[in-house]
């Protein structure tokens, strides 16, 4: 573990001292700072020469600048003639732009992993990817953790798994929703909802009798919190005894956290794969657990050349 050097970015550093606090190590030294005109200045201020670096960075709000400073502290890692540079980026926020869904549409993703592989990464550790085929977008070694196995430990730490029920809000995240399902040996149901434009969804079918379960509801992200709010109040309605969600990343733009706050949710758990705002923190509905165990320990076994496929067996 001696060879390791973990650097942070500014996206997420309360993660990366959690995650060096797992491994038992101190963090590189590094200076990531701008100029009056915003321009990102990054000095590595430790001998990294021949050692194997990680930089924990998620592509979170402001998604670009997080994405520069990624970037950028890869040239000056390479450039130090570090032996490995792996990107560790538990939020990847271009993976929603996977495809084109329209004539003249650009896939921001696809462009986004070119730009972090011709930086000079080796490697990318990320946590459940908003869609599977972005690993393919790579043409470098890439990881995607799945963070159930912490959400599967929270639930089985405070629910009566007689009486749950796992939700997927949509039927696009159906194999997500069945893989936790299948953890706690639980019955699934399926939200069909509309979407009508951007942002904005509509409820219109429960498929599943749900009545006096304990529902939750299962997905990748959260932004606007419409698609939950909507699906809980559907739940409810057909008879649900209360609604909880587990999203692994919390986006939570604009209103979001006002919106679930006055929902009929009884709780959102997120994890810190995107470091929470004081909205957030203070919000008497969200709950916050970390990952920090997870990716310091897809670390620890990348750096030793140990499976990290065996962490979700």
């Amino acid at each position: 573990m001696n060879d390791i050097k973990l650097l942070a970015g500014n996206s997420n550093r309360t993660l990366t001292e959690s995650i060096a606090a797992y491994l038992g190590i101190p963090l590189t030294k590094c200076q990531v700072r701008r100029f009056a005109d915003m321009e990102v200045f990054v000095e590595i201020q430790e001998n990294v020469r021949g050692r194997d670096t990680f930089i924990i960075q998620s592509t979170s709000f402001p998604a670009n600048d997080h994405l520069m400073e990624l970037l950028i502290m890869t040239d000056a890692l390479r450039r130090a003639s570090a032996r490995r540079i792996t990107a560790v980026v538990p939020y990847f926020g271009y993976a929603r732009q996977d495809r084109k869904p329209a004539p003249r549409a650009p896939i921001s993703a696809k462009l986004v992993a070119n730009l972090i592989t011709r930086a000079g990464v080796d490697r990318v550790l990320t946590v459940d990817l908003h869609a599977g085929q972005i690993q393919g977008f790579f043409d470098i070694p890439t990881d995607n953790l799945f963070s159930a196995p912490v959400m599967v430990r929270d639930i089985k730490e405070r629910l009566d798994l007689n009486n749950v029920m796992v939700i997927s809000p949509d039927v696009g995240g159906v194999v997500r929703a069945r893989a936790l399902a299948k953890r706690i040996d639980a019955p699934l149901a399926i939200v069909d909802k509309r979407r009508e434009r951007a942002g904005e969804s509509e409820v219109m079918n429960v498929i599943g009798d749900v009545s006096g379960k304990s529902c939750i509801l299962v997905d990748d992200i959260v932004d606007s919190g419409g698609t939950l709010c909507n699906a809980a109040e559907a739940l409810l309605a057909r008879g649900a005894k209360d609604v909880r969600a587990y999203i692994t990343h919390g986006v939570l733009s604009g209103g979001a956290v006002a919106r679930i706050s006055a929902s009929k949710l009884k709780e959102l758990v997120v994890t810190d794969s995107i470091q929470p705002t004081e909205a957030v923190r203070v919000a008497n509905n969200i709950r916050v657990v970390s990952i920090a165990p997870l990716l310091g320990e897809a670390i620890g076994r990348t750096a030793k050349e140990e499976s990290v496929s065996s962490l979700f067996d």
